[in-house]
């Protein structure tokens, strides 16, 4: 059984996953905003945009507060965090990979120049 970091890393990702969802993510970055106001840039019907919501929200990437009439929407941080944290554990891996390949293209080019 999953461990409840890969259960949020799934749940994060899964989230992520999709483009209307990783928009209100984006959007949220720079600061509050009201339902209708995350809802304006797309053609969703009032339901699907609380079902897009709802995930966030399960997943723990977004907190809605109530004020008046009017649900606000915040991003929370925490989840985002995680997903970031688990690509940096990755990073040298790939940056070393990288690395090498890049030497060995440079060594072939290198070789190739000295054949002709």
């Amino acid at each position: 059984m999953a461990n409840s970091r890969t259960q949020q890393l799934d749940d994060t990702f899964y989230a992520l996953s999709d483009p209307t969802r990783r928009a209100i993510v984006i959007r949220l970055m720079q600061g509050e905003a009201n339902v209708g106001e995350l809802a304006k840039p797309f053609a969703l019907s009032p339901a699907a945009m609380s079902k897009h919501l709802r995930v966030l929200e399960n997943v723990g990437m977004v907190e809605q507060i109530r004020r008046g009439r009017f649900r606000q929407c915040q991003l929370v941080k925490a989840p985002l965090a995680e997903a970031a944290d688990f690509f940096r554990e990755y990073e040298a891996f790939w940056n070393q990979a990288l690395d090498s390949f890049a030497e060995y293209v440079g060594d072939y080019a290198t070789r190739k120049e000295d054949e002709t």
